[in-house]
């Protein structure tokens, strides 16, 4: 009887552990370049954004969010994407703004916002759960 537990046990933790595993897309590294090697901050009308307020600080987050693809980047080479590990990386992502994120302006915290969206659309990631609402507003709104 303790042996078939056991299976149980051990088949739903394998079925559990595979709910979060993702699919790379075949054109996510190509994807990760082309996004690298993209001008950052500059003004874009689809998204009301007027460029960096400081142009000082362009490269300095140009280069964060592009260890961020680095990061999304090897996830999606690993053996195993998962859900969770792009998470992770979320996180590590925006805690690299830190020491910036006093002289970021609304409009600038919403484009890092933007760019971290970038980069999950590329591996298909649907949420930031909850961290991008973090960022931008200290708070979760979705939470109550």
């Amino acid at each position: 009887m303790t042996k078939y537990i056991i299976i149980v046990f051990v088949i739903f933790n394998f079925i559990a552990c595979g709910q979060n595993q993702m699919k790379t897309p075949e054109n996510a590294m190509e994807k990760f370049e082309e996004f690298k090697g993209k001008e950052k901050f500059l003004p874009d009308s689809k998204l009301y954004y007027p460029g960096i307020s400081d142009q000082n600080m362009r490269p300095i987050l140009s280069e964060k969010i592009n260890l961020v693809a680095d990061d999304f980047a090897s996830v999606a080479l690993s053996e195993n994407p998962t859900d969770n590990a792009y998470q992770e990386k979320i996180k590590i992502g925006l805690s690299r703004f830190s020491d910036v994120y006093i002289k970021l302006d609304t409009e600038d915290r919403e484009r890092v916002c933007s760019y971290f969206e970038e980069l999950m659309d590329i591996v298909g990631l649907e949420s930031s759960d909850g961290q991008l609402n973090d960022f931008m507003y200290g708070f979760d709104p979705t939470e109550e």
